[in-house]
C-alpha cells in the first residue's frame, strides 16, 4: 500500500515550479554580483583567514549565517544542473562559502576547466570588472 502524498499533485507541481523560478532569477542576479566581488587572484592559493578582532559570539553567528548561505547556494546549483540556471556557478560560489576541509582544493578542481574559467570571466567582463587568474594560467 503507497503511502499519501502530503500534497496533492498539482500543488506540488505549482510549490516547484514557482521554486525554480525564483532561484534562477535569485542567481542571475546573486552570481554575477558574487563573481565581480572576488580578488582577481581568488583561485591562485590558498587566502589566509582574515584576522578578526569581532566578539567570538558576532564570528560564531556570521560564520554559521555565512555557512547557511553557502548551503542554500550549494542546494540551488545542485538543483540547477536539472533546472534552469546557473548550476555550475552557483555551485562554486557556494563551495567557496562553506567552510569544510579540502574545500579549496575542490573549487581549485571545479574552476580548472576551461568552460568554467570562461564563464566566470565573461561575467567579471560584463561588469566591467579584470579577469580572474587561475593555477593553471588561466586557459579561459
Amino acid at each position: 500500500m503507497m503511502a499519501a502524498l502530503p500534497l496533492p499533485w498539482p500543488t506540488l507541481v505549482l510549490i516547484l515550479s514557482v521554486v525554480s523560478v525564483l532561484t534562477f532569477v535569485v542567481s542571475l542576479a546573486a552570481i554575477p554580483w558574487l563573481v565581480a566581488r572576488l580578488p582577481r587572484d581568488y583561485f591562485l592559493a590558498r587566502r589566509p583567514a582574515p584576522a578578526t578582532d569581532r566578539h567570538p559570539v558576532i564570528r560564531l553567528i556570521l560564520t554559521v549565517l555565512r555557512n547557511l548561505i553557502a548551503l542554500v547556494l550549494v542546494a540551488g546549483g545542485v538543483l540547477m544542473l536539472f533546472l534552469p540556471g546557473q548550476g555550475l556557478l552557483t555551485l562554486i560560489i557556494g563551495l567557496s562559502l562553506l567552510d569544510f576541509p579540502g574545500r579549496h582544493r575542490l573549487v581549485r578542481w571545479l574552476v580548472s576547466h576551461a568552460r568554467i574559467q570562461q564563464g566566470l570571466n565573461w561575467i567579471r567582463a560584463r561588469t566591467g570588472q579584470p579577469p580572474l587568474r587561475f593555477a593553471d594560467g588561466g586557459r579561459g
